[in-house]
């Protein structure tokens, strides 16, 4: 058995705290490896190291079967973070080449580079003009890119961090096809990610890390099952059951009627009661978000009627929906719900500072006992309230954006992909959490392509497709199978 990398009771430490302790990680060559676990299990601790990110404090890195060097790492590794790197403002071979120029005399060689993004893309199978702007790319694309960027390095082991978390199913069958096609060529992927289907799916093997300890390896084919997975990284059965709780729910407040928006959306009506949770499903170009940030007044002008305690509202900012008692928590949490550079409590209380300030200054005792009340209420695991926004797990900074979302007292609550890069324990935690919250009269509509998710927490779901609201399903109806028919423009 010929490995790609192997690491041998690595071990690190961040003063006290003990996040890798004597792990053992190895990658055959020419296979997909999922790295699994929960946030703060120290995947990604693990892999900043196999990066050359961070220092090592003992242990052996081997890659291709040499001892790791710094030099070694930097020619045969390549790392995809969760959080792209790429210039919006370039085309991509741009991208590709940023700060690797090559030239011809005093100017850039553009042809060369053009024709060798453009060879590189055609390894992986993708047919794509290398002039375009990496601003009019989808999310898979942008992924693409950066999988083209490794392979012009002659990268031999690319490190994936949660590739998929953006991507709709269409999208992301795009990425497995790259993926699969370059395991072909012998290059050796490693793929972090919370979505257990696709480590089944994708995968010929598996690590779990849990508290900075390996517990479990092995091999996909083995007869492994996603509870397997999960049961490995929690250290305990996760309970899925009992999430959803019937309940009775109230009058309609919320209403959208015939709204159209060029092509993004047409036509769309829907309505939602006090205490209801509803979901809205689909597939690539389904329009749901675009039609939802037309509803929360980010993507004006629209045609049509939104309707809020049965009065028509003109939606033409954010401040007219949180005026009207509409929430929105988006769909990528790093790029449009936190701000890294400021802690938890000023993030948790962002949406209302100016009704809690006063002359200018904020008081600190009263930011401290609104988020210390969103604290308890959502369970967010911290230390200190003070402590940057980085510093809590995937689970718990969406706690802390739901949060941000409640506290400025809405009826409705849209939440765009809420459990977006987030555990399997902390999903069911948050899925609790907007159940119980439907129970105290917070309405929900959820948008997500996840239907086991839509089915754990909500009472009706809305299926879109190509622009088009196509089918209402009740609780008893929205089997995946009627979802699925429905979202790829198939009839019931």
């Amino acid at each position: 058995m010929e490995f790609a990398v192997e690491m041998k009771g690595i071990k690190k430490s961040f003063d006290e705290n003990y996040v890798l302790k004597e792990v053992d990680f190895a990658v055959e060559k020419g296979s997909i490896h999922a790295l699994l676990g929960e946030n703060g299990a120290g995947k990604s601790t693990l892999m900043n190291i196999l990066g050359n990110v961070l220092r090592k404090d003992d242990g052996k890195i081997f890659i291709c079967g040499e001892e790791g060097n710094p030099k070694l790492i930097e020619e045969k590794v390549a790392f995809i973070h969760q959080e792209l790197s790429l210039v919006n403002d370039l085309n991509i071979f741009e991208n590709l080449y940023l700060g690797k120029e090559i030239s011809k005399g005093f100017l850039l060689d553009t042809k060369t580079m053009s024709a060798r993004a453009k060879e590189v893309f055609g390894r992986m199978g993708v047919d794509i003009n290398p002039y375009t702007m990496v601003s009019d790319l989808n999310p898979s694309y942008k992924q693409m890119t950066e999988i083209a960027r490794a392979l012009l390095k002659n990268a031999q082991i690319i490190i994936m961090d949660e590739p998929t978390t953006s991507l709709t199913d269409v999208e992301t069958e795009l990425i497995f096809g790259v993926m699969k096609a370059l395991r072909a060529e012998g290059i050796s992927l490693i793929f972090i990610s919370h979505k257990l289907n696709e480590v089944l799916q994708v995968c010929d093997s598996y690590t779990v890390l849990r508290d900075g300890e390996l517990v479990a390896s092995g091999k996909v084919e083995d007869g492994l099952e996603e509870k397997d997975l999960s049961t490995h990284m929690v250290g305990s059965e996760v309970n899925t059951e009992g999430i959803y709780r019937p309940r009775d729910v109230g009058r309609i407040i919320f209403e959208i009627k015939n709204m159209s928006k060029d092509r993004e959306y047409k036509n769309v009506s829907l309505h939602l009661k006090k205490g209801e949770i509803l979901g809205v499903t689909g597939l690539l170009g389904d329009g749901r978000t675009e039609l939802f940030a037309s509803v929360y007044g980010v993507n004006a002008p629209y045609e049509g009627k939104v309707i809020i305690e049965g009065k028509e509202v003109k939606m033409s900012s954010a401040s007219t929906a949180m005026k009207n008692k509409i929430a929105y928590v988006p769909k990528n949490r790093k790029e449009n719900g936190i701000i890294s550079d400021l802690n938890i409590k000023e993030n948790l209380v962002l949406s209302i500072m100016q009704k809690i300030s006063q002359v200018g200054f904020l008081k600190n005792s009263v930011v401290e006992g609104i988020t210390n009340d969103y604290k308890s209420k959502l369970d967010i695991k911290l230390s200190s309230l003070n402590n940057m926004i980085t510093s809590l797990s995937g689970g718990n900074q969406q706690k802390v954006v739901l949060s941000k979302a409640l506290c400025t007292k809405p009826s409705v609550v849209i939440l765009d992909n809420p459990t977006q890069g987030v555990d399997v324990g902390a999903k069911m935690e948050i899925y609790r959490q907007i159940v119980s919250l439907a129970e105290q009269g917070y309405s929900f509509i959820i948008l997500s392509n996840e239907i086991p998710e839509l089915q754990r927490t909500c009472d009706r779901v809305y299926v879109m497709f190509q622009g088009e609201l196509r089918r209402e399903f009740s609780r008893d109806e929205m089997t995946e199978e009627n979802i699925m028919l429905i979202a790829t423009g198939g009839k019931i």
